[in-house]
């Protein structure tokens, strides 16, 4: 149930599905209910391809 004051395990309710989103590459359709906020996926290239270490100066280059 989307109401908290419903205590216990509730009956006969609904439920109000604001969205329904699509990820086509997992290969499933989600719903979103209430005020629920979601994370951004991952780029298909990490960050840490790009990052080397400067053996001269012992610091990290590619950071940013």
């Amino acid at each position: 149930s989307h109401d908290p004051k419903l205590l216990g395990a509730p009956k006969d309710f609904v439920l109000p599905v604001r969205e329904l989103r699509l990820s086509a590459g997992a290969g499933f359709v989600y719903a979103l209910a209430g005020d629920v906020t979601t994370m951004p996926g991952l780029p298909t290239r990490p960050a840490l391809m790009d990052i080397e270490l400067d053996l001269e100066t012992g610091y990290p280059t590619g950071l940013f």
